[in-house]
């Protein structure tokens, strides 16, 4: 049996005025995740337990069959381990993110417009990210380069108790109220603040801004962690398995995990990315062993943040025909029993532009035993159909174990 998840990120969503009343996924064409409903078993699941916020990284932990409550220790050390930073156990890492905020003389008062400087390239961002630490990094506090508007900090010995807040979740407000806050986040604000002088006047913000792109003109500190300690997931399911994804988040989860990590040419987190390439990585691990793939798409996430109605219905499509519909296709020639679930990790909502803590749509589809169905693939169908597990992590043991 192989067993095959798509998590298509924040692909879950309200009901859109301009959609005649749909959700992007009611409104999509998705003829292979439609077809997976009306074989299979449509259903709801709590992927944020209550009391913690909706990230992707709680939710992809939960939906991978961790207990967040249990091995939740914070975002930002998932993306060291992708991006092979050692921790000592005394580290304490933070997301930095290169974010557009508007302009003026105070920092405070400045508006957070984009929390991914318009979708910098890699290359742009690690040519920044070079010159902030030749002047922010202290012995303790060293700069990591990522991907694209993600990057990394760690603090070693660093003091805890911070409020810090995801750029994302404030986007089109005022920062004052957002500012890093605890007893010893003055060394992180002095930080955002400094980076603003390095960057505003940047030779490369200054070609974007020509170009008609938004600079980076700022930094964003959030996401503090320390090191996980996650059990292997072949001793939890007694599988051998890969993870596919284009964040450094995901694929840390997945090497914390003990997983393989395969690298896509062309996959960069966005509605752009290289789905067959995805697609054709996953069907190759199943061919050569593996047991289990776990294919994250960014797509929809980003375009909720965005607010970008076209390409988020366009990035459910594309996952559904050049994901779904490949893998099926070649599992089907292939002739081996297989599994599916499809579901989104959390909602990112277009009209809030930020994740929430509601149920996502799940569908699992079973090559050994298809039904008939009537309930379609989208957040109405799955309420109707009155399958719910209230405790995310329990699905993985569901998908798996039945």
């Amino acid at each position: 049996m192989k067993y095959i998840v798509i998590l298509a990120d924040g692909m879950a969503d309200l009901k859109v005025p301009e959609l005649g009343n749909k959700t992007p996924m009611q409104y999509a064409k998705k003829d292979n995740f439609d077809y997976f409903a009306l074989k299979g078993e449509v259903g709801m699941v709590s992927t944020i337990p209550k009391g913690m916020p909706p990230g992707s990284d709680t939710a992809n932990l939960a939906v991978m069959g961790y207990d967040p409550g249990i091995y939740y220790s914070g975002r930002s050390p998932f993306e060291a381990a992708s991006m092979g930073v050692k921790l000592e156990d005394t580290d304490i890492t933070f997301r930095c993110n290169l974010v557009t905020l508007s302009e003026g003389e105070s920092y405070k008062d400045r508006v957070m417009l984009d929390h991914s400087s318009d979708e910098i390239t890699t290359a742009e961002a690690a040519a920044l990210i070079e010159d902030l630490k030749a002047e922010l990094e202290r012995q303790d506090m060293k700069f990591h380069a990522g991907i694209s508007y993600r990057h990394l900090l760690v603090w070693n010995n660093a003091p805890q108790g911070y409020k810090l807040v995801p750029p994302h979740d404030i986007i089109g407000r005022r920062i004052q109220q957002y500012l890093p806050a605890g007893k010893h986040s003055s060394v992180l604000l002095e930080m955002m603040e400094k980076s603003v002088s390095i960057l505003e006047k940047h030779p490369i913000n200054l070609d974007r801004v020509r170009r008609g792109l938004k600079p980076a003109n700022s930094i964003w500190i959030w996401g503090e962690g320390k090191k996980p300690l996650l059990s292997k997931f072949k001793d939890k399911y007694g599988l051998e398995g890969t993870v596919i994804s284009a964040v450094d988040l995901i694929k840390g989860l997945g090497i914390c995990a003990g997983l393989k990590v395969v690298e896509v040419e062309g996959a960069t987190g966005n509605v752009h990315t290289n789905y067959h390439g995805k697609a054709r990585a996953a069907v190759d691990a199943l061919k050569n062993g593996d047991d289990f793939v776990y294919i994250h798409i960014e797509a929809p996430d980003e375009c909720g943040h965005r607010n970008e109605l076209e390409n988020k219905v366009k990035s459910i499509e594309l996952i559904d025909e050049k994901i779904a519909g490949y893998v099926r296709s070649e599992m089907d020639k292939m002739g081996e029993e297989y599994k599916i679930m499809v579901l989104p990790d959390h909602p990112t909502p277009l009209v809030l532009r930020t994740h929430t803590s509601a149920p996502v749509p799940f569908v699992i589809y079973d090559s050994r035993k298809e039904k008939n169905n009537i309930f379609s693939f989208d957040e109405d169908g799955a309420i109707l159909s009155g399958l719910k597990f209230e405790e995310g992590y329990k699905l993985m043991d569901y998908f798996i174990g039945e």
